[in-house]
């Protein structure tokens, strides 16, 4: 199982000093905490995309280049690339390249993102957002898996005998979550192609995240990739941590109670209880986060969101250092020693490979085998994760 953090890049003051950080340190402080999550353990950073203020990260591949230059074995994802307003086919290249940068340490999370206003920004129609999301996904995978593409749609010019450069790294994509909070579709989609299914796991309360996980894995064994318990899910999480949670509380609550997204709204404690959100100690993070399982059964991917709402960089830097050195090793423990045989790990590109490899190999034996269908099954089925 994976563990990391994901980042929203949101520029925010502190409300306890009055001070806002500039954009120049919001930036320097996210790849500081990609940094230290791999210092002390975890294995996934992922930015979001956002394209408006109070936000920066308006170009992932960027930051995660840069980060690949100064780390070795961390995962670099998104949270998420928005795949309704960006041209498919430089999403296809920008991660394609990222991928050969970083050796392959790079997945991708696809979504809609949650500010209206993007659509126009980019000449989209918010109106179309899941058929531009259907549309421009299949456009994605054919990039990277047919070598010449000829395409026509409904909302992009049609392509002719276009090759989308780089080609993936070793010819196999990067693999993709589809990001989702409240849209069934988005799970369809998921489970449609094989791929995996990040629920956003922030604002809704468990039942909610319990449908759309099972919506997921039925559509998934639908498809013939497998069983339900072998489709590949991701979660994310809030939480903030101090050794009392007594002191947790009392520290966070002025970041939670002036926050761009629920401040000013429900008591944190009321948050608590209808939300994931964990605020405590460090054993009452590990409680929590093992008690996903219960609800959406055994997953591959678990990302913490710990650095919004002006939490200065130290506490954040503070909160990582107990996620690598109390939490996450017991969660790694605990979830291994719960999670049937059957169940795959997280896929990676080196896993991915390696079915692609089985799979072209199967298909030599066959004569009657089309060879393309091999990488057609490479992010589909349980074996991607073993």
């Amino acid at each position: 199982m994976q563990f990391g953090v994901f980042t929203v890049g949101d520029v925010t003051v502190d409300p306890t000093t009055g001070r806002e950080p500039s954009e120049h340190e919001r930036i320097k402080a996210m790849v500081t905490i990609a940094r230290k999550v791999e210092e002390v353990g975890l294995d996934v950073f992922a930015t979001g995309e956002h394209h408006n203020p109070p936000f920066v990260p308006s170009s992932p591949t960027t930051m995660l280049g840069w980060i690949a230059a100064r780390t070795e074995r961390l995962l670099l994802s998104t949270a998420t690339t928005l795949i309704t307003t960006n041209d498919p086919v430089k999403i296809a290249e920008d991660y394609a390249m990222l991928q050969h940068l970083a050796d392959g340490r790079v997945d991708l999370m696809l979504g809609r993102g949650n500010t209206g206003p993007v659509y126009p920004w980019f000449g989209k129609d918010i109106r179309a957002g899941i058929p531009l999301t259907i549309e421009n996904y299949d456009l994605l995978r054919r990039l990277w898996r047919e070598d010449v593409v000829d395409w026509s749609g409904k909302y992009r010019t049609p392509l002719q005998s276009f090759t989308s450069t780089p080609r993936p790294l070793d010819g196999v994509p990067p693999f993709v979550w589809h990001g989702s909070i409240r849209s069934p579709e988005i799970a369809e989609q998921a489970a449609y192609y094989g791929d995996g299914f990040f629920a956003n796991h922030i604002f809704w309360p468990k039942e909610h995240t319990q449908r759309m996980v099972g919506l997921y894995r039925e559509r998934f064994a639908h498809y013939g990739h497998g069983s339900p318990d072998q489709a590949i899910v991701g979660l994310g999480g809030q939480v903030f941590m101090r050794r009392n949670s007594q002191d947790a509380v009392r520290e966070f609550r002025p970041y939670f109670d002036n926050a761009p997204v629920y401040g000013h709204g429900p008591a944190l404690e009321d948050f608590m209880a209808q939300t994931p959100l964990t605020v405590g100690s460090p054993q009452q993070v590990i409680d929590r986060t093992l008690g996903f399982r219960d609800y959406v059964g055994d997953y591959q991917r678990q990302l913490f969101l710990i650095d919004h709402a002006g939490l200065p960089l130290k506490t954040v830097l503070e909160q990582l250092d107990l996620l690598g050195e109390e939490v996450v090793p017991v969660l790694r423990r605990e979830f291994a020693a719960l999670r049937p045989a059957h169940v795959p790990d997280a896929p990676t590109h080196a896993s991915l490979k390696a079915a692609r490899d089985a799979a072209v190999a199967e298909a030599a034996a066959d004569p009657a085998a089309d060879p393309a269908d091999a990488l057609d099954a490479v992010g589909a089925g349980a074996e991607v994760g073993r």
